[in-house]
């Protein structure tokens, strides 16, 4: 009986060995032909996998007779399927080659760059915000984008009035001045049109939002020392688009958008309409208010002519008209008396044209002219004062890109007005000016290899009373390997001098001085940073996981800064001494299924010099965490959890501001083109107001501290967004 089990035994083993197999193969790069090290087979149906090794082989053993499917991945490749019928004889290993895969990051045209390559081979490292991401942030805040482009690391929106909300941008601890807003590729949100800029740009007919860290002076000129911030408006497509999204706050906010657009064979048109409205909300109690009374109303229509298959031609007008008033609410409400008398009221208008012609040269080349014609007033109003003036400013460019499988070249000229009129102050206070900037520019990316692509430029502008700016640039793209790439740059950048600033903005002008031509001069940087990206697969491929490090640095010399002389006035001036701002960024990001998570980290360390003595750049938070966890199921639900933290700042009155945490929550349910949301932002309820105070002096004559901690506290919202 032995016998027979023991032999029984030797031939189900010898049958079980006869039937599995055993498949070698060199997995390679389809362009690079470089072996693919960790990619990854697996049998379907089973748990059989193996990973290649470092010269790319992989030895996929246990494989039972029979026909079987064989999945062969990488993560930042397409997935190659391969069916055999085992036993096979494999004479030789063959080669297999994985291509790149061109998913949400190489998909998306990244268009401050100018060039035509794919954001993976551009060496300008470029941050954007699209798609999904767009959405969820404006579901948060559809008036404006302040939020969209605070809760990005490096970048702090900073409040400048503590009664009506005003914000500028603040890209790695340096003044909201030194970042260049556009619109399409256009200055529109500069000089005395910057003040307001941030809280009248909705996001909710924006394709994209595109953000260049570090000098970006060659292609935009001045104010791009500290980085630029090019918002990408929507363009038709053959398919309708018609969208609404009407959402309302507990603060009584209410916005109400609307975006249209088609295209046929020789025309398309896109139309956005908004009405933001809201009420003075005052959480504190303190009979001053957190968010001002306002109303504004947006039209932005654009019309797309295709008079052939080469050519198209673009007419666009942007349009917005804001009336805003914060301070005390007894006067905000009518019931003004001796006491509550403080109030801050600001009335813009703002009209700006784009007009655009891009034709086809060819294969590789393509001419393009645009232009841009802008109107700007503005009058501010507090009690027994108004600055009340006019910006026009126009903007010309003319430029030829060529654009080579190996070498691209974009040149041009560009011609910016900027003339500003002031009214209802005396003649020694007027803060008129009237400057024109010319200027040329010449760019080349060349891949020089496969693992190497390298992007120079130069810049030459010549200011009126200012003279001439010599801008070079340099960035290199590194190619490591498939998960590993690399971004090198630096470069040069000026700023013109301009009373429009946060200091200024924060005493609404009162008793600032002119610039003086004479004895100001432009303020000069250079600047450099470098960044590691790295990405994978972990746990079987379950989990993707990216990685990206930047370190940062730019040195600012002889900053304008505003201090005070005789009289109570203040003057604008070029200080001994320069401003250095140095750290870095880091982000990481993890997916599993349908949960994401993004982590970043800020370091920051920004200084003043002056005379031998380094003080600490004020209203700069040292350290900023970010944590956002996303759940989404397609077409059905968004579900999204926050908090970001930030450290101690050093405020300008020499004090220490408290550090803080803000968190947010976020739920969307989606029923194919309709769907519902609600926010709950702030929901721990963290305000400055809660910690420190905000003024001193009188509820009538307040003088106001810094703000650098939010003021209007827990805010929920909702909406109903409909896709007809």
């Amino acid at each position: 009986m032995k016998k027979i089990i023991f032999t029984a035994l030797a031939l189900f083993i010898t049958v079980l060995t006869f039937g599995q197999n055993t498949w070698k193969a060199h997995i390679i790069d389809s362009e690079t032909k470089e072996p693919l090290s960790s990619a990854t087979a697996f049998l379907k149906g089973t748990n059989i996998g193996v990973k290649a090794d470092n010269d790319g082989l992989l030895t996929l053993s246990s494989i039972p007779d029979g026909i079987q499917t064989i999945y062969i991945k990488l993560v930042g490749y397409e997935e190659k399927i391969i069916t055999l019928k085992f036993p096979v004889a494999q004479t030789e290993i063959p080669t297999i080659s994985l291509k790149a895969t061109a998913d949400e990051l190489e998909t998306i045209t990244i268009s401050s760059t100018r060039s035509s390559r794919s954001i993976q081979d551009i060496p300008t490292r470029v941050e954007f915000i699209a798609g999904e991401e767009l959405e969820e942030k404006a579901n948060m805040k559809p008036g404006d984008i302040r939020m969209m482009l605070s809760e990005s690391t490096g970048i702090q929106t900073q409040q400048t009035s503590a009664t009506s909300a005003n914000a500028a941008i603040r890209i790695q601890g340096l003044d909201g001045r030194y970042t260049q807003i556009l619109k399409d590729g256009f200055p529109l949100y500069a000089g005395a049109a910057s003040g307001l800029g941030l809280l009248q740009i909705p996001p909710l007919d924006l394709k994209q939002v595109e953000l260049i860290k570090g000098s970006a002076s060659t292609l935009y000129g001045g104010g791009a020392i500290a980085g630029l911030v090019n918002l990408i408006s929507k363009t038709p497509n053959q398919e309708r688009e018609l969208n609404f999204h009407f959402d309302g706050t507990d603060a009584l906010g209410l916005s109400l958008n609307g975006f249209y657009s088609k295209r046929n064979e020789k025309l398309g048109t896109t139309l956005f309409a908004a009405y933001q409205n809201n009420a003075a909300y005052d959480p504190a109690k303190i009979d001053l208010s957190a968010i001002p009374k306002s109303e504004r109303f947006t039209f932005n229509p654009k019309l797309f002519v295709y008079p052939n298959a080469k050519t198209t031609l673009i007419l666009g007008v942007n349009t917005t008209f804001e009336n805003r008033i914060g301070g005390d609410m007894h006067y905000i409400k009518g019931n003004a008396d001796a006491i509550h008398t403080y109030f801050e009221q600001n009335k813009t208008q703002r009209i700006s044209t784009q007009f655009s012609l891009d034709h086809d040269l060819g294969k590789c080349g393509h001419f393009t002219v645009k232009n841009s014609l802008g109107y700007f007033n503005r009058v501010l109003n507090t009690p027994g004062y108004e600055f009340n003036g006019i910006q026009y400013s126009t903007f010309t460019e003319a430029n030829y890109a060529n654009h080579g499988e190996e070498m691209e070249w974009v040149g041009g000229l560009n011609l910016w007005t900027d003339r500003f009129k002031e009214r209802g102050v005396s003649s020694s206070m007027l803060r008129n000016y009237n400057q024109n900037t010319f200027g040329a520019f010449l760019q080349n990316t060349w891949k020089a290899n496969p693992w190497l692509h390298i992007e120079t430029g130069l810049r030459v502008d010549h200011v009126s009373d200012y003279g001439f700016a010599f801008l070079p640039r340099i960035s290199t793209l590194f190619k490591i390997n498939p998960k590993l790439t690399s971004r090198l740059g630096g470069g040069l950048g000026y700023k013109a001098p301009t009373i429009f600033t946060e200091d200024s903005e924060r005493i609404q002008y009162k008793n600032v001085l002119p610039i003086d031509e004479n004895t100001n001069q432009l303020e000069k940087s250079y600047g450099a940073n470098w960044d590691i990206n790295y990405r994978t697969a972990l746990f079987n491929q379950t989990v993707s996981f990216t990685i990206n490090h930047l370190f940062f640095f730019t040195h600012l010399k002889n900053p304008l800064q505003l201090l005070p002389v005789n009289d109570g006035n203040y003057r604008f001036v070029n200080v001994k001494g320069n401003i250095e701002s140095k750290g870095t960024e880091t982000n990481v990001k993890l997916g599993y299924k349908d949960f994401k998570l993004f982590l970043g980290y800020t370091y920051t360390d920004a200084h003043q010099h002056q005379n031998g003595i380094k003080m600490e750049n004020t209203l700069t938070a040292k350290h900023r965490v970010n944590a956002v966890l996303m759940y989404e199921l397609e077409d059905e639900w968004k579900i999204g959890l926050e908090a970001y933290s930030f450290s101690k700042q050093l405020l300008s009155d020499g004090s220490m501001g408290k550090s803080y945490v803000t968190t947010g929550f976020m739920a969307e349910k989606i029923w194919g083109r309709f769907s519902i949301y609600i926010n709950f932002e702030n929901f721990l309820d963290v305000r400055q107001t809660n910690f420190d105070s905000i003024y001193t002096g009188t509820l009538s004559s307040p003088q106001f501290r810094d703000i650098y901690a939010p003021l209007d506290g827990f805010i929920m919202n909702g909406g109903i967004k409909f896709k007809l």
